[in-house]
């Protein structure tokens, strides 16, 4: 309870504008409470990381997206399931994100927070010039489009900044991904 009403704290009005009583009081809780239980502010922001990392089941969806043999299937994954993950990290992203600036850690939770999914998405590039036509990029190349379209910046753009529905923001990305990559 304590960690969920600190996220949706921290992404709504930025960390440095959350106070250990703030997240106490949504949380029905005395601020006591906080300490002992979760810590500091900035411990609580390392849990809040940690859970999210934990929570976005990157390595099953690469098992399954690996023993895809097309391009175009590949890309329908990846849209997919990172729309799924992004979707349901929305708010844990939007925390860290509004920490960055004022967090003493900040850059490195966004390091420690994306590694793995950066790397998912390193695999999946390596993945698709296996297939039959390779793109035409070198695979680091194909790998920082990954996560220009996919990656946490992309789907914000389009789904947190521009209003479009999460149905259509994984369309566009995928025919995105598709056309780019042909």
């Amino acid at each position: 309870m304590i960690l969920r009403q600190a996220t949706e704290l921290f992404a709504a009005n930025g960390y440095g504008r959350v106070t250990v009583a703030d997240i106490a009081s949504a949380a029905g809780v005395a601020p006591k409470t906080v300490f002992a239980s979760v810590g500091s502010k900035g411990d609580i922001l390392n849990r809040i990381v940690d859970r999210g990392v934990a929570a976005s089941g990157y390595a099953q969806a690469m098992e399954g997206l690996l023993a895809l043999g097309t391009r175009e299937s590949v890309l329908r994954a990846l849209a997919h399931g990172t729309r799924e993950g992004n979707e349901s990290q929305f708010a844990v992203h939007e925390a860290i994100r509004k920490a960055l600036p004022v967090h003493e850690d900040g850059e490195m939770l966004w390091e420690r927070a994306t590694a793995a999914y950066r790397n998912a998405l390193q695999v999946a590039a390596r993945h698709l010039h296996t297939l039959e036509p390779a793109p035409a990029f070198p695979v680091e190349r194909t790998a920082d489009l990954l996560w220009c379209w996919f990656g946490p910046s992309g789907w914000r753009v389009l789904v947190g900044e521009s209003g479009w529905s999460w149905d259509d923001a994984e369309e566009a990305l995928y025919r995105t991904a598709v056309g780019a990559l042909r």
